[in-house]
């Protein structure tokens, strides 16, 4: 007896199951069938307001640019720098003190100081009164060729002292003179000298056949 009443316990929830599951496929049935039928209903109603030609609304989209305001910052340059302080300038060698009987002459930027002083009547070791005196002598320039080959030496000049107290007409001696690399150099340096002029009777005079001999030696 109990065996039997399982079977149909068994039996009965089956059929309840099956009911069930033909229930369910139904509906589904029903529910999908709606969902195509109104998808078609909207396509023909779309499809006929195009045909008839009705008024279509067009939504236009237009990008408007907006109004940009470009800042630009300015560059201040930089302030420069302070220049550094230039170097002082060194004190310009007083050319007024000259010794005219000095042994040899220096052949640097300092002022010339000559060897001997020789006049046309012949050696002047000395200034009378009212005679020329030299005020300012100038040194010559090493010149180079004679510098680079280490020649050494020296060269009178023979010139005129004027009234008033410059040299003109300078010429070289050439039996006094060592080598013809001193010429141009000692001419220059005899055109830049300075005299008192000689003084006769009150009154300034020509002094020609001034001669001034330029010793040039290399200084180790």
């Amino acid at each position: 007896m109990a065996e039997r009443d399982d079977v149909e316990e068994l039996g009965a929830g089956a059929g309840a199951m099956g009911a069930r599951l033909i229930i369910g496929v139904a509906l589904g049935v029903l529910v999908t069938t709606g969902l195509l039928w109104t998808m078609q209903y909207l396509i023909k109603i779309g499809d006929r307001s195009l045909k008839e030609g009705g008024p279509v609304h067009v939504v236009d989209f237009v990008r408007v640019r907006r109004a940009e305001t470009v800042q630009r910052r300015e560059l201040k340059p930089e302030k420069p720098p302070q220049p550094e302080k230039p170097p002082e300038t060194p004190p310009t060698p007083r050319l007024d003190d000259v010794n005219a009987s000095a042994d040899k002459i220096a052949i640097t930027s300092a002022p010339v100081e000559t060897e001997i002083e020789l006049s046309g009547a012949g050696f002047s070791l000395g200034v009378g009164e009212g005679d020329y005196l030299p005020i300012v002598k100038v040194s010559p320039i090493y010149p180079d060729r004679a510098l680079s080959r280490g020649v050494e030496g020296y060269c009178i000049v023979e010139y005129t002292v004027t009234r008033q107290g410059t040299t003109r007409d300078p010429v070289v001696l050439e039996d006094q003179c060592t080598s013809s690399l001193f010429h141009r150099a000692s001419i220059a340096a005899a055109l830049k000298f300075k005299y008192k002029p000689r003084v006769i009777d009150g009154e300034a005079v020509e002094v020609p056949g001034v001669r001034n001999k330029f010793t040039y030696n290399i200084e180790n």
